[in-house]
């Protein structure tokens, strides 16, 4: 039960606010609610309401404990989205209770890491006067200038790889193995190790000390190619190059945050003025953040309390281990040692579905866990969802469902599961049409697929149009963000006019986006001068919408006789009638070439950093509308990727091409990569880093990672002090070897892609549509090749269910 607050001026109705905060909760976030002090954790099912919870609990602590300026609330989440949904969340509440909007904050882990580490930069030897956030263009060249200083300073090692599993000494296989080494293998090698040696809080030497502790004896044929040493080396190529360049990445604004508090009255300083830490999606937290958020919500006057720090989460959504150096096993011990002191709640209670989805997923969860389908690996952390009670305070739960709530379809074709898809969207939209439709998939090449047929009426014999039921295929639309390109293509033609090609590519943009009207373009570029200042003799094509392309590219010029680079983006973004998001987007990318040619500011200099940009990453737009109320919008159907899809949710989610080949799939060794061995090289170095930090235990009082065996001496320096100083290697720990580690590995991305079946078949609220067609792609860049498809493991043990069930 929630305990009172002081009497204070406005109290009582404060108190009755707070009772209705508190009596809107179900029973799992009053638990939460009801957190007075000391380390939580809390682990949530699909659709409990886990942030509605901690908005909630955030409000009544700050109400309960008169928080302010000095003394506040942190609360932390994955992305900037999911933290400004959680702020408004937190403000509505304290607008309710007139309480300062002032003693909290919300914020990503690496915002609050770079906000802790800038104010002390003498400590953490991080200051953005000096230092430069890497980009992603800029790390890869990083990366390659470390795989190319390796290689000549380490011969042996790089011709050991060179030889392979066998060697027939032909020049042309030698110069292609080169290629691959240099430009595929060694870069994706470092990066993964990179990222995950400084999530654990591992420096070079400590790689290099892990791969010393390996036993190298190899049965006969099996290739050594010590991998982790060569690891080791491109770490430490790669940390010499940022520091000469004065450059940081993400997890350097971590170590920075531990830098600064390993000094004793600084750390001091920060607890004073945090109350406690609040996470959310704990699941998806690396070892290192753990560390940082334990460290702040300690007590000041009290190094031996147990920290005010709430985690909450749910392992089964843990759905990015195998591309970033999140785990779910971290959360999970965390999990366990508050069992054990009995802080630990499990909110189980979900409203978002209808009661047979969610038994759908459980017997998902259920039959991973027992029939040993990932081997020695449990894939999910042993709780089910379950409905909430009638009485429930929230509005809609466990809503009604939509026919029979479950279907599982096996159709010849993957083009006759489109034709379900679109006949089951039109029974359910004339029966409602207020409904919101998702089709969630695993890459996306199938939502091009389907997109592109749902819009081919008489392919699929629906008219979706018709029936005002757009289709947002969002792949498409983050494919067709083309700012940086449009940007690109006119600044080359205010910087070179004269150029046929040029000019044409800045027409093509303009007819594009509809500022100047469709016409043969190669007419008009065949002659810049003339088209474009024609004189008396001159015999342009003098059509209207000729003069119009003519205004449109006189103006241009006249842009760049008038404004700075930097100016030169609102004003082409406004040309070319961009909408809010494309220019906020225009604005953001203008920002980012400016920082780049501050000390040459100019057109020529801007142009390059944008032909980087394109040609080498992908960059992100800038969404000025809630991208949640965008894909989920009743009267439309969203086609989503399942990770995108999750934190979303929608009345009808269909799955298509639910085959084994992409559900659980495996671990791809490309061909090119083969005469290394039947595995990758980089996946082998991962697993065999999250071997070590998956042994070392969670300290029960700290929640800290502390060490079973302090006989090595930890590896930073006085002037780089161990910004994990509970985290030490050992000599002796056992490191699988390569055809252990990529086993491993391999378990690993097949106990995640069922978690993200798991998370997809929670999204939906009244229908769950499944389907895996008879005939699939062997790959989805050739859609129509198809071939024999096994359907994914789980789908005939629902389908034997369902019988049964319905029998």
């Amino acid at each position: 039960m929630m305990v009172g607050i002081e009497s204070q001026p406005n109290a009582p109705d404060r108190e009755a606010i707070l009772q209705e905060i508190y009596a809107s909760l179900r029973q799992g976030q009053r638990e939460l609610a009801d957190w007075a002090g000391g380390s939580l954790a809390v682990s949530a099912v699909p659709g409990s309401g886990k942030s509605t919870g901690m908005a909630a609990a955030a409000a009544i602590t700050l109400a309960r404990h008169q928080l302010h300026l000095n003394c506040q609330l942190v609360l932390v989440t994955f992305t900037r989205s999911a933290a400004a949904n959680l702020k408004a969340k937190v403000r509505g509440h304290l607008k309710r209770l007139k309480l300062p909007q002032t003693s909290f904050t919300v914020s990503t882990l690496h915002g609050l890491a770079l906000t802790i580490a800038t104010r002390n930069p003498e400590l953490s030897n991080l200051s953005l006067d000096s230092l430069t956030l890497v980009s992603p263009a800029q790390n890869n060249r990083l990366i390659r200038n470390a795989v190319e200083q390796w290689i000549v300073a380490n011969p042996a090692l790089y011709q050991r790889l060179l030889e392979g599993a066998q060697l027939d000494g032909e020049e042309t296989e030698i110069l292609r193995r080169q290629s691959v080494l240099r430009t595929e293998v060694l870069p994706s090698l470092a990066d993964t190790v990179i990222r995950e040696a400084k999530s654990s809080g591992l420096l070079p030497a400590q790689v290099m000390e892990l791969a010393q502790s390996l036993d190298h004896r190899y049965t006969e044929g099996q290739v050594d190619y010590d991998i982790l040493a060569i690891a080791a080396g491109l770490y430490e190529r790669y940390q010499a190059l940022m520091q000469e360049r004065s450059f940081i990445d993400y997890d350097d604004m971590i170590l920075a945050a531990l830098r600064t508090l390993a000094d004793p009255a600084t750390l001091g300083f920060w607890q004073s003025r945090v109350f406690a830490v609040f996470e959310d999606e704990a699941q998806d937290s690396s070892p290192l953040q753990t560390r940082l958020l334990t460290l702040l919500a300690g007590n000041p006057d009290d190094p031996d309390a147990e920290p005010n720090l709430v985690r909450v989460g749910d392992p089964n959504q843990a759905i990015n281990s195998t591309f970033t150096p999140a785990d779910p096993v971290f959360f999970n011990q965390f999990c366990e040692v508050c069992r054990r002191q009995d802080h630990l709640v499990t909110m189980d209670q979900a409203g978002r579905s209808t009661a047979l989805i969610m038994e759908a997923a459980n017997r998902l969860l259920n039959w991973a866990n027992r029939t040993q389908v990932v081997g020695d690996v449990i894939p999910f952390r042993e709780q089910a969802i379950h409905p909430v009670p009638l009485d429930d305070p929230q509005p809609n739960a466990n809503p009604e469902a939509l026919g029979a709530g479950l279907e599982v379809h096996t159709p010849p074709t993957i083009q006759d599961s489109v034709r379900l898809i679109a006949q089951r969207v039109q029974e359910a939209f004339t029966e409602n049409p207020d409904l919101s439709f998702a089709i969630l998939v695993r890459e996306g090449r199938q939502g091009q697929y389907i997109a592109q047929r749902l819009r081919d009426a008489e392919e699929v014999g629906v008219d979706l149009a018709a029936l005002g039921l757009p289709i947002y295929d969002v792949g498409d639309q983050d494919r067709q963000t083309q700012v940086p390109e449009d940007m690109l293509a006119l600044m080359r033609f205010i910087d070179r006019p004269h150029s046929p090609d040029a000019l044409k590519e800045a027409l093509r943009v303009l007819v594009d986006r509809q500022r100047v009207p469709t016409q043969d373009l190669n007419l008009l570029a065949q002659a810049p001068e003339q088209f474009l200042y024609p004189g008396p003799l001159d015999t342009p094509p003098d059509t209207e919408a000729a003069r119009t392309a003519r205004r449109y590219c006189t103006g241009l010029l006249r842009a760049r006789l008038e404004l700075s680079p930097y100016s030169l983006f609102p004003f082409l973004g406004l040309t070319l009638g961009y909408n809010q998001s494309e220019l906020a987007t225009a604005d953001k990318l203008a920002a980012r070439v400016s920082q780049q040619i501050r000390q040459n500011n100019t057109l020529t200099a801007a142009i390059e950093v944008l032909q980087e940009i394109v040609g080498s990453e992908r960059f992100t737009a800038v969404e000025t509308e809630d991208t949640d109320s965008i894909y989920t919008r009743p009267r439309q159907i969203t086609i989503i990727t399942m990770h995108k899809a999750k934190g979303l949710d929608w009345d009808v989610v269909f799955l298509p091409f639910l085959h084994e080949k992409t559900i659980p799939g495996e671990l791809w060794v490309p061909p090119q990569t083969k005469f290394l061995g039947d595995f990758s090289l980089s996946e082998v170095a991962r697993a065999q880093i999250r071997a070590h930090a998956h042994q070392v235990p969670i300290d029960s009082a700290h929640g800290s990672r502390t060490p079973t065996n302090q006989g090595i001496t930890n590896q930073f320096s006085a002037t780089q002090p161990n910004p994990n100083p509970d985290f030490t290697t050992y000599a002796n720990t056992p490191i699988p070897d390569t055809l252990t580690a990529w086993e491993q590995a391999k378990a690993l991305k097949t106990a995640e892609e069922y978690r993200l079946l798991y998370v997809a078949m929670t999204r939906a609220k009244r229908l769950l549509w499944l389907s895996a067609a008879q005939q699939a792609p062997f790959t989805w860049s050739k859609p129509d090749n198809l071939q024999a498809a096994r359907p994914c493991p789980v789908i005939p043990r629902l389908t034997t269910w369902l019988d049964q069930r319905d029998a």
